[in-house]
């Protein structure tokens, strides 16, 4: 196809053993309408910049054939809230290709592509909502320079799907560096099929990892960098305020990406113990739960790499993910509260200041977009005793940097997003896709992709959201 002319196809995976994956097209959706076209991410990919969305939706809606693509659904396991689940699989998803960019390899994934031989009792289908949500909070988490999946492509179809209620159906295609999860490793140790781990381990080394390849300790050292990885992933989330609300192994990256978008929030007022997934009885994925979650995570990474990597090596790596996890959310904190140098007791002043906001009541995202005035005359916010006082030790603990308060006040407005994709927003902009209107989509795409940056007669969006879009129920279903 002339759209794909300058494409770079590799598509090493479906080189792998069959074990991994079942080789497969997908079906389409019944007259398929576009709903949303990311082309900056089109450009980066290196499609050509004149290309036509409408077309791009018959190639992925299978009604053109691409002859160097290689489509394919890929196997793993998990565990699910804790339990161990086999067998899982693309259910619904279909890796159409993976292409290489100046930026290294990245899949294209058709997600919400049918049935698979890992559907089980599923249609294999994505719902409008859901594929809404999760266009808009790639390009949301990108925008956090967080790293993220993200999508190129959306559409939709009147072809209904059945869920709580009666949906309608949508298609995207996610691109990511890639789809290999942790569960992807414990699927081939847990079945029976070890022998396959050491195939799976090199292909992820020499795709992704390329400067351990010739090292003695490769296995370990791999392992270690998806530890790091996974911790300062986890700080990211917990800095801006993210929670992912399905922290399976199935759902995480073997990269650090942010993975998997489904009853994800982002905080409002400051609650550590948030629940933004409503099948969460028990709140194992609450807020302040991440870091842990991470941890237990990477220690049943651990087990399914047993057999090739040391115990020794292994506890060893799981022993610094706190102090990757502590590190890196110091350094991201201290940006947020515009500081640069390094000071061992940096997160007490941090975490003494989550307590007020506790208290307080406050907005997050807006508390930390205000703190920019914090080296100016209006400190009204902390009118409180508790707050007075912790602005005391925050002066206290500025004298200590070199940076005047002009540099510190940008360092904030750089680290303290103005925008974030709230619940309510996200429900806005579904309820008009509904109806056949797309525009709000595009107006929060184009917030969320700079979060930072001033946006003219947009403050209506930078807002805390109303009473009732603060509750919003969001489930897995989709």
């Amino acid at each position: 196809m002339e759209i794909f002319k300058e494409i770079e196809f590799k598509n090493v995976f479906g080189k792998l053993s069959s074990e991994f994956y079942t080789k497969q097209s997908w079906s389409s959706l019944e007259n398929p309408r576009l709903i949303a076209f990311n082309k900056s991410l089109a450009q980066e990919l290196g499609f050509d910049v004149n290309l036509d969305a409408h077309e791009m939706v018959k190639i992925f809606n299978g009604e053109m054939p691409i002859d160097n693509a290689e489509p394919l659904a890929m196997a793993y396991a998990g565990h699910q809230f804790g339990s161990w689940v086999s067998e899982l699989g693309d259910g619904r998803g279909i890796l159409f290709g993976q292409v290489q960019t100046l930026n290294g390899l990245r899949d294209l994934h058709i997600k919400g592509a049918g049935k698979t031989p890992y559907s089980r009792f599923a249609d294999g289908r994505a719902v409008l909502r859901s594929t809404i949500r999760e266009y808009l909070c790639g390009e949301a988490m990108h925008g956090l320079n967080i790293p993220s999946s993200r999508s190129l492509i959306m559409f939709g179809s009147n072809e209904p799907v059945f869920r709580e209620t009666t949906e309608t159906a949508a298609m995207m295609v996610r691109v990511a560096q890639t789809h290999i999860r942790f569960g992807s490793f414990e699927y081939l140790k847990h079945n029976g099929k070890a022998d396959y781990l050491e195939e799976l381990l090199n292909h992820t080394i020499n795709e992704y990892y390329p400067d351990l390849i010739n090292e003695k300790d490769k296995y370990a050292l791999f392992f270690d960098r998806t530890v790091k990885n996974t911790a300062k992933l986890i700080a990211h989330w917990q800095a801006v305020g993210f929670a992912h609300g399905v922290m399976n192994t199935d759902n995480m990256s073997i990269l650090g990406e942010t993975f998997d978008f489904g009853p994800f929030g982002f905080l409002e007022n400051y609650n550590p113990e948030y629940i933004c997934n409503h099948s969460d009885h028990e709140g194992r994925y609450a807020f302040n739960n991440q870091p842990s979650i991470g941890h237990w995570n990477c220690q049943a990474l651990a087990a399914a790499l047993d057999g090739l990597i040391s115990e020794k090596d292994l506890m060893n790596s799981l022993k610094k993910y706190g102090e990757y996890f502590y590190d890196h959310l110091a350094d991201l904190y201290r940006a947020k509260l515009g500081l640069e140098k390094k000071i061992p007791d940096d997160l007490k002043l941090v975490q003494s200041l989550l307590d007020w906001l506790k208290e307080s009541g406050l907005d997050y995202t807006n508390f930390f977009r205000s703190l920019s005035e914090i080296h100016n005359s209006d400190q009204s916010v902390f009118a409180d005793a508790d707050g007075e006082a912790w602005l005391v030790a925050y002066k206290k603990r500025f004298e200590e940097e070199e940076i005047l308060a002009t540099a510190s006040q940008k360092l904030m407005l750089k680290h303290n997003p103005k925008y974030i994709l709230r619940n309510y927003l996200a429900h806005q902009a579904i309820k008009k896709a509904e109806t056949g209107d797309f525009s709000e989509i595009e107006t929060l795409f184009n917030l969320l992709s700079s979060p930072f940056e001033e946006h003219e007669d947009k403050e209506a969006y930078a807002a805390s959201s109303p009473e009732w879009g603060k509750n919003l129920e969001i489930s897995c279903s989709s």
